[in-house]
Formats: C-alpha cells, sequence, structure tokens
C-alpha cells in the first residue's frame, strides 16, 4: 500500500526533530518514497538503514542504491554516491520522516493509542465499535487487521504494531477517506522501536502491564518503561485545530498503576473494577454468554451487557468506556450501546460448536496473566472439567514458559503442552522446560498433564479427553493465521484445527486438520 507522492529531501530533513548528527548542506532532490527494505526500493526512493535483530540495514546500503535509492539514511560514519543522512537513532528518523512524507496525517485525526500487556486487540475493537456507534468516521489499526471504511486490511502473520512507514500510510489513507478519528493498539515493540513516534496521540489508554516480552526488554522495568512511552508521545502531539485532550487512562487495579500515575503529571483519569477509579465497575454478573454490570460515572450510573465473557472483559470495557466518555465526551448510553454491539473479537474466548457434547473455544491467551484469566473464565462457563491446550514461542521470554505450565496445572484440570512457534529452539526442550515446572507444580505427566508436540494432535487429544460438560481450550494462538517452525511459516489458525478435530470427533464433515513438520 503506496501513497503516490514525492517530497523535497530538504523538506524532509527539516521536518524530523533532532535527529541529524550533522549539519550537512544536501541538494534539492524530490524524494518518491521511504523504504527500509532494500528489495523494495524503488528510483527516488530514500533508504533507511535499520539495525537491530540478526541483520545490519547498513550492510544492504549498496544494494538499495543500485536499485535506485537516491539518498541514505543511517547511524554509521559513511561516504557514498548519494546523499547520506547520519541519524542518533535511524528507527526514529524512520518514524519521523514517514510521517513527514505522508504530510502528518495523525495532526488531522483524534488518535487514541491503546496498550497493555493483554486485551489490547479486545479494548481496541470495544471502542471502535463505541465512536461507530456514536456517529464518528473512525478507523482501527490493530494487531489483527486495519479497518478503513468498509476495507479490511490484514497487518500481519503474527502480534506487533506495523512498521512506522505502514502505519503512516494507514493514517494518510484514513484521512483521504474522510475519517476523524483512529484507534491503534500499540505494542511494547512498537513503542521501543518508534513505529508509533510521530503519530500524534490524543488519547492514551493502558489495559495492563504483566509478564511478557522480557526477552527483548530485558526486565519488567524495562518492559514497563516501554509500555510508559506510550504516555511521554502524548506531550509531543502538536496542538490540533479541532484540540486535543491529552488524557492518560490508566487502570487503578493493576500493579503497574503506581507507577504509571506517578509519570503521568498532566490529564489523567482511571477505570477500576474495585471502586478505585475515576469510572468504576460494579453489581457484575457473569454468564456464559457474556456478562452485565453497571458503570458509575460523574455521578450517573449506566448498565452495560458485554457479548464477552469473564472478568478481565470487565476491564477491557471499562478502558474502553473511559476512554471515550472521559476522554472524547461521548454521550455514557452511546457508548453503553457500543460496548452492546460488539458480538466478539477474532480468536477471543471465540465458540466451535459443531455439536458436541462439551464446550470447545480458542483464546489468545499466550502470556502467564492472560491464561490464569481465560482459565478463570472457563471455570465460570463449565460445571465440568478445564482442558488447557498450549505452548511457549521460541527465542522469547523462557521465564514465562515455567510460569505457564505452573498456571496450568494448579488451575486447570487437564493441562496439554504443545507447539507454538518454537522458531529455531528445539521443541522437545521447551516442551520439556514446562514439563519440569508442571511437575514441580504437582502434575502427573499422563494423568493430568501431557507433551504432545504436534499442535493438531494435541487438540485432538483434548477433544478426545473431553467429557460431556467439559470444556476444551486451545490458547496462545487465537486469530493468528501461522506458526513459525525454524524460520519458515507455516498456515495455521487454532480454529480451523479445532474445527478439524471435532468433526473427526463427531464423524461429520469439516475441514482438515492443518500441517506441520511435526505432523505424522
Amino acid at each position: 500500500m503506496t501513497m503516490q507522492t514525492s517530497k523535497k529531501l530538504i523538506h524532509l530533513i527539516n521536518d524530523c526533530p533532532n535527529c541529524l548528527e550533522t549539519d550537512t548542506q544536501y541538494p534539492d532532490i524530490e524524494i518518491t518514497g521511504i523504504q527500509f527494505d532494500s528489495r523494495k526500493v524503488c528510483f527516488g526512493n530514500l533508504f533507511v538503514a535499520l539495525t537491530g535483530g540478526s541483520a545490519d540495514g547498513h550492510d544492504y546500503i549498496p544494494t538499495a542504491i543500485s536499485n535506485g535509492a537516491t539518498a541514505v539514511v543511517g547511524t554509521k560514519d559513511l561516504k557514498l554516491t548519494v546523499p547520506y543522512l547520519k541519524v542518533k537513532d535511524s528507527r526514529e528518523a524512520l518514524a519521523y520522516l514517514a510521517a513527514s512524507f505522508n504530510d502528518h496525517p495523525g495532526r488531522k485525526l483524534i488518535v487514541i493509542g491503546v496498550t497493555g500487556t493483554d486485551g489490547k486487540t479486545t479494548t481496541s475493537n470495544l471502542l471502535f465499535q463505541i465512536l461507530k456507534i456514536a456517529g464518528l468516521k473512525a478507523g482501527l489499526v490493530s494487531t489483527v487487521n486495519a479497518v478503513i471504511g468498509d476495507e479490511v486490511i490484514d497487518t500481519g502473520f503474527h502480534v506487533t504494531t506495523p512498521e512506522a512507514t505502514e502505519v503512516q500510510e494507514l493514517l494518510a489513507k484514513m484521512v483521504k477517506t474522510g475519517l476523524t478519528h483512529v484507534v491503534l493498539e500499540t505494542t511494547s515493540h512498537g513503542l521501543a522501536q518508534h513505529r508509533v513516534t510521530g503519530c500524534e496521540f490524543d488519547i492514551a489508554v493502558v489495559t495492563n502491564i504483566t509478564h511478557e516480552h522480557l526477552d527483548y526488554h530485558g526486565s519488567y522495568e524495562g518492559y514497563r518503561n516501554a509500555k510508559a512511552r506510550l504516555f511521554a508521545l502524548l506531550n509531543e502531539t502538536k496542538e490540533k485545530p479541532f484540540g486535543n485532550p491529552r488524557l492518560a487512562v490508566l487502570n487503578a487495579d493493576d500493579d503497574a498503576y503506581s507507577f504509571l500515575n506517578e509519570i503521568v503529571k498532566d490529564n489523567k483519569c482511571s477505570y477500576s473494577m474495585s471502586g478505585n477509579g475515576t469510572v468504576n465497575a460494579s453489581n457484575i454478573r457473569y454468564s456464559p454468554v457474556g456478562t452485565d454490570f453497571v458503570i458509575e460515572v460523574n455521578k450517573a450510573i449506566v448498565s452495560i451487557h458485554c457479548n464477552l465473557p469473564g472478568a478481565f472483559n470487565v476491564s477491557n470495557c471499562l478502558a474502553a468506556f473511559t476512554a471515550a466518555v472521559e476522554g472524547l465526551g461521548i454521550d455514557a448510553e452511546v457508548a453503553a450501546r457500543g460496548i452492546a454491539e460488539l458480538p466478539g473479537v477474532s480468536g477471543r474466548m471465540e465458540w466451535i460448536d459443531l455439536g458436541q457434547p462439551f464446550t470447545a473455544m480458542v483464546d489468545f491467551a499466550h502470556t502467564p496473566n492472560a491464561l490464569l484469566r481465560a482459565i478463570e473464565t472457563a471455570r465460570q462457563m463449565t460445571h465440568g472439567r478445564v482442558i488447557a491446550v498450549f505452548g511457549s514461542a521460541g527465542l522469547r521470554d523462557r521465564q514465562k514458559r515455567r510460569m505457564m505450565a505452573e498456571t496450568s496445572v494448579k488451575m486447570a484440570d487437564i493441562t496439554i503442552l504443545t507447539a507454538e512457534d518454537p522458531r529455531t529452539e528445539s521443541l522437545d526442550d521447551i516442551l520439556a522446560e514446562m514439563a519440569d515446572e508442571a511437575v514441580k507444580a504437582g502434575g502427573i505427566e499422563g494423568l493430568t498433564f501431557y507433551r504432545v508436540p504436534d499442535r493438531g494432535d494435541a487438540i485432538r487429544l483434548g477433544v478426545k479427553l473431553a467429557q460431556p460438560g467439559d470444556l476444551v481450550m486451545p490458547c496462545g494462538k487465537g486469530h493468528e493465521q501461522s506458526m513459525c517452525f525454524g524460520t519458515v511459516e507455516y498456515a495455521w489458525d487454532d480454529r480451523t484445527a479445532l474445527r478439524a478435530a471435532l468433526s473427526e470427533y463427531m464423524h461429520v464433515n469439516g475441514p482438515r486438520m492443518p500441517e506441520l513438520p511435526t505432523s505424522k
């Protein structure tokens, strides 16, 4: 997706705040696009050399130039045959350059950022639904997809915020389409890697900050600081002709609340399920098909029905409601209608029913906290046993493998450990780590927990073990459409796999089980 336009190099440089390390005169040339992938460079493009992971973009500068790059941005001391801009941080520069190239679309929209460990996608979808019910022309950018009017755009196989160039192009397309508001789901990687820098946020919402991505951020404090950067970005927002509230929406029930409340000095409010917030929920009634409760805000009481089950979804509703009512001035009753209008969220507590005598659902729970909440909710939805099927990703936070195995063995009746994006790590080693912790937590292999490397077979086992009234729940993949073995993404969808297992069990027509390298 490329917006057809061009900009003078000098204009882009002058519009890139505090990025340049050298004060040099550059030729007055036209830039036809901005790329960080040398393979996608076309004539007239500005190539930005990014560093990180296993690759160094500076190594691909010759390829970018041969493909037509007329200028290059990087962080090293280089002399090239084309203009070279040395910057302090090439990712930050990429974000500002992309925003400038697309005429700063964030300055023409009300931009609402949603971050947190768990619940980001659900909260973003709830808020998006509220905006639509309120009659606002709103767009959505989530880790599942981007929604611009009637167009739905896939944002990738796995969960992270798109790169800065794509984010700015999506925002520019929203402006061109006539939208006025956007809900932008924002991951810790997206914040740390400047993918959302230059988006001009008006409202920043946090769901929670628990254990995740410590492999990348180094520590819980580093991870928490990355999330907190969303609130710092509120202060960078330029004044907009239609105003900008610069409101921080905090979760008063979360362990990170004190930290965030201390660093957010300006306009802020909070939500709570225990009466500690600006906006509070009470009289909560759970059922297998949803949740009913009341919200107290500004001395008014509003009845809420949410089609999503579980206490954690009450918190997600509160986050979306608070941003809409306190941040945008949307009527509380309208916000309540918006929440009630959302039928569900892809891959989140999603029921799969082929007429089997037990409940089967897919959830995205891929962190210790999310798995705990998912199993707690499953308990509310059945009087039978809870059978949890999940794994833990390779080359990612190793500590959470043990935490998730321990959580499931203690909370679920049966735990089935299986593959979840092992990448270049040994799947057997990952499962051994998890099984070791499961035993320490009191699990008995072959009785209360199992190791099944192939995810399809693991889901089949969960279905086979289920008795009438039980609940089978594959977790960790949710809406995702692939699984990574080695460096290859194989087509995979837990919902398809669960339907395949159920159709085999019920002896009815259904999809074939997707195949993985572990399949027999």
